[in-house]
């Protein structure tokens, strides 16, 4: 399924959403719980149509990463310790410093 049906089918359900929405404020008035629902229903709308608007840059089919076969060898022995001078160790601070 191609993004563009993806979204048209959202904005069909979103749609529908939208309908049922109103069939509830119609019966249940303006209560908080419906206006939560009825701002809901628009806030999904509205991140929709701002992906569907953006959508051509997500274009995720033509995305391809650089493959790296470089590999970067770690030795294992200890670093030398005038390496760590002046470190502070994490979360610790700076408790040697005067």
């Amino acid at each position: 399924m191609s993004t563009t049906t993806e979204l048209a089918e959202l904005h069909d359900l979103i749609g529908g959403v939208r309908r049922c929405v109103s069939t509830l404020k119609a019966r249940y008035g303006d209560s908080p719980a419906v206006r939560r629902i009825v701002i809901d229903a628009d806030r999904l709308l509205g991140d929709v149509e701002l992906l569907d608007a953006d959508v051509s840059e997500f274009d995720l089919a033509r995305v391809t990463l650089p493959q790296s076969s470089e590999k970067i060898a770690i030795p294992d022995t200890d670093y030398d310790r005038d390496f760590w001078r002046d470190v502070d160790q994490e979360g610790v601070g700076g408790h040697n410093r005067s």
